[in-house]
Parts: structure tokens; C-alpha cells; sequence
């Protein structure tokens, strides 16, 4: 079963990251963020284009493959507050998870965010959706808070938390809360050169706790704790993901295996097997 943590869009994520226009022709990264990632330089979240993809692999404690997630813009806005003095730039994009044999499993919407010099990845892609399946039938509120990843953090500072909480009900009850949530997020080194089959990236080494579970009643509590590792590239995103199970010991991983802007894939596109 392909866990949530991996879902991220980014980037994953969530398991979130994504790349600059200008960059998405490239095939390394190794420098200092870019101008358009710098403080006030946000264009779209992490550079984001129309029809830009993104495919992460995910792998197993192993390093065997459970499957990809491929993640797509669809469409490009704004958003503005009520005083009109704040401008939001958004990405929404199409975000679908398949299993080894590419059927599609699972698919979302995600929007992404920026404003200033801080890019937002959508809470919603911190839930599984098996977290949900048994409630498939039941009413889901949905109370997302997305996810900040500055442009340019400073090592040792700690980042805002986000997740979502999912209020499960029928016409006449409340039946249970369903929540993953991510939280003591920290900045623990600058930038360094990470290398995926999709390129090399100048990153951010973010840790962080995961906590999701299902509250069915206020005396029962089911949830899991886990730890996330986020390499982390103002000007890509999300490159690799790690979780960490309670035993400290290395559970599941994403890595950024394409970009393709337009149809058109970097040098990694066509590949025949990606290896941990």
C-alpha cells in the first residue's frame, strides 16, 4: 500500500517542488536560487509553467518500486484580498498516483500558491486517500493548510505547520475526523548538490513530523508518527523525499525522476529502470 506521505506533489509531494520555465530546460541546478525565486521575485509557485510535469518514483524500505506519481498544471490564476492590496499567484494542478503496472489509483486537484518570496503547497496532498476509503459514502468537509517553503530559509529557523483535517458525517451525526498533519518543521542545512535521474539540485535539508490518524471518538484514537526528510529546491521544489517509521530505520522515498515542459521530457524522460 503506497503511503500518504508519498503522495505529496511535490511533492511531492509531497510529497510538491517544481521548476522555473527558464530551468525546466535545464538539467542540473546546482546554483544559488534564481532571481525569480528570490524575495519578491515570486512569478508562479516554484516557477511553475502551463503544462509542465512532474514524475516522481516511489520506492519501498527495499528501494523497490510501489508506483509514480505524475503531476501536471492545468491552468494558471490569481487571487486577491479584499483590500486588493495582496496578489496571489496559483497553480492547479492534476495530480494522478499509479501503481507498477501504470493504472491509475488515485487522482486530485491541488492548488499551489506564492505571494512575495514564500511558495504554498496544497494540505490536501498530505492525506491518503486510504485513509478515507471506508468512508466513501459519507459526507467529507475538507479543512486544508497549506504548506510555506521559502525561497530563501535560513538554516536552524523553523517553518509555519500544515495538513488537513477531514470532517466525516452523515445526514444526522458526526461520525469521526480524519487528519494528517505535518509539524516541527526545521531547516536543518543550506543549500547542497543533490542528483536525482532527473538532474542535480541545489537543495534545502528540511525535517520535519508526521502525524496522521483517525479520531472516531474522543476516547479512540488511531494514529501514526513518522519522520519526513524534504530536499528541498527554491527553483524546483520537492526533489526527494524521505520517511522515517518509529524505529528510526528508512520506510518509503520519492525521488524526481522527469520534467517535461509542453510535452517535451529533460534527458532523463525516457528511462528504463530507475534504481535507489
Amino acid at each position: 500500500m503506497i503511503c500518504s506521505a508519498l503522495f505529496r506533489p511535490l511533492l511531492l509531494g509531497t510529497f510538491a517542488c517544481l521548476p522555473l520555465a527558464s530551468v525546466l530546460a535545464q538539467t542540473t541546478d546546482t546554483t544559488q536560487p534564481t532571481s525569480a525565486a528570490a524575495p519578491g521575485g515570486c512569478v508562479h509557485p516554484f516557477g511553475l509553467d502551463d503544462n509542465t510535469e512532474y514524475v516522481y518514483q516511489l520506492f519501498d524500505r527495499d528501494g523497490k518500486s510501489q508506483g509514480v506519481i505524475r503531476n501536471r498544471v492545468v491552468s494558471l490564476g490569481t487571487e486577491t484580498n479584499k483590500k486588493q492590496t495582496i496578489t496571489t499567484n496559483t497553480v492547479l494542478i492534476k495530480s494522478g498516483i499509479y501503481d507498477t503496472k501504470s493504472r491509475l489509483v488515485h487522482s486530485q486537484d491541488l492548488t499551489y500558491r506564492c505571494r512575495q518570496d514564500t511558495s504554498f503547497t496544497d494540505g490536501l496532498g498530505e492525506l491518503s486517500f486510504e485513509s478515507l476509503r471506508r468512508f466513501r459514502d459519507r459526507r467529507l468537509a475538507f479543512a486544508p493548510v497549506p504548506l510555506a517553503w521559502p525561497n530563501q530559509p535560513t538554516v536552524g529557523s523553523e517553518l509555519p505547520g500544515g495538513g488537513v483535517t477531514v470532517d466525516v458525517s452523515s445526514s444526522v451525526v458526526d461520525i469521526a475526523k480524519v487528519f494528517s498533519k505535518v509539524q516541527k518543521r526545521r531547516v536543518v542545512s543550506d543549500l547542497s548538490p543533490i542528483t536525482t535521474p532527473a538532474g542535480t539540485f541545489a537543495c534545502y535539508k528540511i525535517e520535519s513530523e508526521r502525524e496522521s490518524g483517525t479520531l472516531a471518538h474522543v476516547d479512540m484514537l488511531l494514529r501514526t508518527v513518522s519522520k519526513v526528510v524534504d530536499y528541498y529546491s527554491p527553483n524546483v521544489g520537492l526533489v526527494r523525499t524521505e520517511v522515517y517509521g518509529k524505529n528510526g530505520k528508512l520506510e518509503q522515498t520519492r525521488v524526481l525522476t522527469e520534467r517535461n515542459l509542453g510535452g517535451k521530457a529533460n534527458q532523463s524522460a525516457v528511462q528504463k529502470k530507475v534504481k535507489m
